[in-house]
């Protein structure tokens, strides 16, 4: 099973950005979709992005549209999750999942492999 640990996380002000990275080892990250899921304090864990094990095909959640990209270096074993124009709403803690299949899922439950999670804070 590969095991996935997030990085890149931090404290911004609002209209800046971050980019998160989601690392693998143990296997290689290419035989995997990848997920970016968050969780606010006293939230429910939410879907933000996902890509495809080709990258190929990604998609993003309707509250971080046009702010949010997920990428992939297969290369480098890493998924990327770029951040801009943050906002206070998207502080949370943000993980990163992978599966074992082509396409990825906006359901966190299908996902077998988490990270721990890395703090993203977003001030006013």
């Amino acid at each position: 099973q590969v095991q996935v640990v997030e990085s890149g996380g931090g404290l911004v002000q609002a209209g800046g950005s971050l980019r998160l990275s989601c690392a693998a080892s143990g296997r290689t990250l290419s035989s995997y979709a990848v997920g970016w899921f968050r969780q606010a304090p006293g939230k429910e864990r939410e879907f933000v992005a996902a890509i495809s094990r080709s990258g190929g095909g990604t998609s993003v959640s309707d509250s971080v549209k046009g702010r949010f990209t997920v990428s992939r270096d297969n290369a480098k074993n890493t998924v990327y999750l770029q951040m801009s124009n943050l906002k206070p709403e998207d502080t949370a803690v943000y993980y990163c999942a992978a599966r074992q299949t082509q396409l990825p899922s906006m359901i966190f439950t299908s996902y077998n492999s988490w990270g721990q999670g890395t703090q993203v804070t977003v001030s006013s």
